[in-house]
C-alpha cells in the first residue's frame, strides 16, 4: 500500500536538496529588477489572474479531484502539498522558450515565491485538515505553520532577495550568469533527481500505475486552469503563455524539502512530488517547443 512506502533517502541528501533549491532560486532572481514589481502595479492584469490560479483555483481544484477519485491519504497529500507550492523557476526559461511575455512570468515567479512563506503553508495545511481522509495524518505529525514558514525563508525568500541584490549590484556579472546559471540549475536538479530515482528505482517501477497517471492529470489541470482563466480574461497570446506556465510548472523541489523534513514517513506524497519534478519538465517543455514554432498573434480588435 502506498501509504507504507519508504523512500530511501538520508539526512546528507536534504541538505543538498535544500542547497540545490536555494541556488536555483539565486539563479533565477538575478534577472529579477524592481521594475518587475513596478510592472504589476502597471499592468496587474496577467499576473494577478495566474497568482489567483496559482494559490486559489489550483489548490481548490486539486483538493476536488482528491475526493472524486477517493485517493488514498498519502497520494491525496502529495497532490495538495505540489499544489500549495509556488510557481517553478523553470517557468521561466520555459515562457522565455515559447515566446511568452516573459515580464508576466518573472513578476509572478517573484511574487509566488515571496507569498508562498505565507500561502503555502496556509493551502497545504488548510486542504489537508479539509479532507476526513487526510487530516487525521497532519494532525498526529504535528507541524507547525511557522516551522513550514521558516523553512520556504531559508529555500525560496532569503536566496530570492539576495538573487535580486546581486543583479541590481552587479548588472554585468548577472546579465553573462543569468542563463547559464539557470541551465546550469536545472542540469544538476535533473541529476540530483536521477540519483533519487536510481536508489529507488525499485520503489518507483513498482508503484508507478498507481502515480505517475495521478501526476499527469493533475499537471494538466494546473496548466488547462492556466491556460482557460487566461483565454477568459482576454489576455493576449504572450500573456496566455506566460501564465499557463506559470501555473503548470509547481516548484516540487520545495514539495520535497517540506516532505523530508516533516513528512519522512509518508512514501506516497515523496512519489507524487518526485514524479512530478520530473513530468512538469516533460510537459511544459512539449509545450514551450510547439508554441516556440508560432509567434504570439495580436489580441483582433474589439
Amino acid at each position: 500500500m502506498l501509504d507504507q512506502v519508504r523512500i530511501d533517502f538520508d539526512p546528507a541528501s536534504l541538505t543538498l536538496l535544500n542547497s540545490l533549491l536555494a541556488l536555483m532560486m539565486f539563479a533565477a532572481a538575478l534577472s529579477v529588477r524592481s521594475a518587475d514589481f513596478r510592472y504589476i502595479l502597471r499592468s496587474p492584469k496577467a499576473p494577478l489572474i495566474g497568482l489567483a490560479c496559482q494559490f486559489v483555483l489550483l489548490p481548490a481544484a486539486t483538493y476536488g479531484l482528491t475526493r472524486v477519485l477517493n485517493l488514498t491519504p498519502s497520494i491525496a497529500l502529495g497532490m495538495i502539498l505540489v499544489a500549495a507550492c509556488p510557481g517553478g523557476s523553470f517557468s521561466n526559461i520555459m515562457t522565455w522558450l515559447s515566446r511568452g511575455h516573459l515580464a508576466t512570468s518573472v513578476s509572478m515567479t517573484a511574487i509566488s515565491s515571496t507569498a508562498a512563506l505565507v500561502m503555502t503553508p496556509l493551502n497545504f495545511m488548510f486542504y489537508a485538515r479539509l479532507n476526513p481522509d487526510t487530516r487525521p495524518i497532519v494532525e498526529a505529525i504535528a507541524v507547525e505553520p511557522m516551522q513550514m514558514m521558516k523553512l520556504v525563508a531559508l529555500v525560496l525568500v532569503i536566496p530570492l532577495l539576495l538573487g535580486m541584490f546581486a543583479g541590481q549590484r552587479f548588472p554585468g556579472f548577472a546579465q553573462r550568469a543569468d542563463r547559464p546559471a539557470r541551465w546550469l540549475s536545472l542540469l544538476v536538479f535533473l541529476v540530483f533527481v536521477a540519483i533519487a530515482f536510481s536508489r529507488n528505482g525499485g520503489l518507483f517501477m513498482q508503484h508507478a500505475a498507481s502515480f505517475a497517471g495521478l501526476v499527469i492529470l493533475h499537471n494538466a489541470v494546473a496548466l488547462a486552469l492556466g491556460w482557460g482563466s487566461a483565454r477568459l480574461a482576454r489576455l493576449s497570446e504572450s500573456e496566455v503563455r506566460a501564465v499557463t506556465l506559470e501555473v503548470g510548472i509547481q516548484n516540487s523541489g520545495l514539495g520535497l524539502i517540506i516532505l523530508f523534513s516533516f513528512y519522512p514517513e509518508l512514501g506516497g506524497m515523496m512519489l507524487i512530488a518526485a514524479f512530478w519534478g520530473v513530468w512538469h519538465l516533460v510537459s511544459g517543455l512539449t509545450l514551450s517547443a510547439f508554441w516556440s514554432r508560432r509567434a504570439p498573434q495580436p489580441l483582433p480588435a474589439v
